[in-house]
């Protein structure tokens, strides 16, 4: 009975991107998010992966797939050589705190229009053939089944729809469309627009107010 419950105990997987630490905007709702989490299922774990901090990787850093990462990762599993295993560790690691996962949430500041490098390479490691997308007689077929997925955005201009910049948000449409790709078919998008107010002089507090209630509502 006690492996049963332990099965069905929920797991948050957390995800960060930004690199503004305790200033951002975008950190600061994925953790009142896990905190909601928390108090909804307290019998259940939050794993959080810092895209900044990959200690608890091995690595340094993330760095960009290569091409013996790409021959790797294309290699019949039993065909797979104990360099290319190396090779794909972290891609590994990664896509086992994905797949553990029941819900993940990301935090995503705009850089220059679109996600951030980090995240990026986050999903170039996780997107792999045979783990997370196949290609079959009807084309492709995302194999991330029945993860709910909440995007928190954080953006220093306004890039609603209708908004007079939204030609310029390639943040949203990107990551709904590769998660998409991916298998995701419950996810859910919040965005804290206007940031540079921040830098204006804008009081935090109040300015997070209503994104903050937005977060909590969406756990509720």
């Amino acid at each position: 009975m006690k492996d049963k419950e332990i099965e069905t105990m929920p797991t948050l997987l957390k995800i960060d991107s930004s690199p503004m630490g305790d200033y951002s905007v975008s950190r600061q709702l994925t953790k009142d998010f896990a905190e909601a989490w928390k108090a909804k299922h307290p019998e259940g774990t939050v794993v959080s992966r810092d895209l900044h901090n990959t200690v608890g990787l091995g690595i340094d850093h993330l760095t960009p797939v290569t091409g013996a990462w790409v021959g790797a990762a294309y290699t019949p599993p039993d065909a797979v050589t104990a360099e290319q295993k190396e090779i794909l560790a972290v891609s590994d690691k990664l896509l086992e705190e994905l797949f553990a996962a029941d819900e993940i949430v990301i935090g995503v500041p705009m850089h220059n229009f679109a996600p951030p490098s980090v995240l990026k390479l986050w999903i170039d490691l996780v997107a792999r053939v045979g783990k997370t997308f196949a290609y079959g007689a009807n084309g492709p077929e995302g194999l991330v089944k029945g993860k709910k997925l909440t995007l928190l955005i954080a953006t220093g201009g306004e890039y609603g729809p209708g908004s007079p910049a939204a030609g310029y948000n390639f943040v949203e449409p990107y990551l709904r469309a590769v998660f998409g790709f991916l298998g995701f078919t419950d996810v859910t998008v919040l965005t804290a627009g206007g940031t540079a107010a921040l830098m204006q002089g804008a009081d935090r507090a109040a300015f997070l107010a209503p994104f903050e209630e937005k977060v909590k509502a969406l756990v509720a």
